[in-house]
């Protein structure tokens, strides 16, 4: 009998085989996960290229919407410097006028450019309005929407031109009727704990 095949030496090889199996294990186990990782990086990168893609698509026209807005500004000031009671020439002139800023906000609508004009008494929202001025209202609570100066514009959600507006001051609103003063010990006409007039002549 050999010295090769001894027990010792038959214990050692299956021992030695699995320690090189637990290896190969951890090894593929390892290289499984670096995978996982790079698909999960590729897919990532994938989603992003997609989603800035889609951006740029969507707000190609930003430049060119923000560089329209001033020609709806013209209108509206136009609409609104027009007289009420015209006839003839001048009226054909307003409606004319009219037409072409509804048509100018159909345009903005079919192209996703929404105009955000707060109601008067509806909250400033920072990351849609300008506040330009703030002044005291006895109708619109504080930190509401008193007066639009310029309609803003957003595209898509992303704020082109923030609305300008006119904010009410801290401590606005109607006025609450007066809270009862305080009981003030020292009036006319009060007494001391011992029942006599408290003197104030001192």
């Amino acid at each position: 009998m050999s010295e090769d095949h001894t027990p010792a030496a038959e214990e050692a090889q299956p021992a030695a085989e699995t320690g090189e199996l637990e290896a190969l294990r951890a090894e593929a186990a390892a290289l499984k996960e670096q995978v996982l990782r790079y698909a999960a990086d590729a897919e990532n990168t994938k989603r992003r290229a997609e989603r800035e893609a889609n951006d740029a698509r969507a707000y190609a026209i930003q430049k060119f919407a923000r560089d329209l807005l001033g020609v709806a500004d013209n209108l509206q000031r136009a609409l609104a410097a027009a007289p009420e009671a015209v006839d003839g020439p001048v009226k054909n002139f307003v409606v004319g006028v009219e037409m072409t800023d509804k048509e100018l906000q159909a345009a903005f609508d079919r192209n996703g450019l929404k105009r955000v004009e707060p109601a008067p008494g509806a909250k400033f929202d920072p990351h849609q309005h300008q506040a330009v001025m703030e002044q005291p209202s006895a109708e619109i609570a504080g930190g509401g929407v008193i007066q639009v100066l310029q309609s803003g514009y957003e595209l898509f959600g992303r704020v082109v031109r923030p609305a300008m507006v006119i904010v009410a001051a801290k401590g606005s609103g109607p006025q609450t009727s007066a809270e009862p003063q305080a009981h003030n010990p020292y009036d006319a006409g009060e007494t001391d704990a011992s029942g006599g007039a408290v003197d104030r002549t001192a």
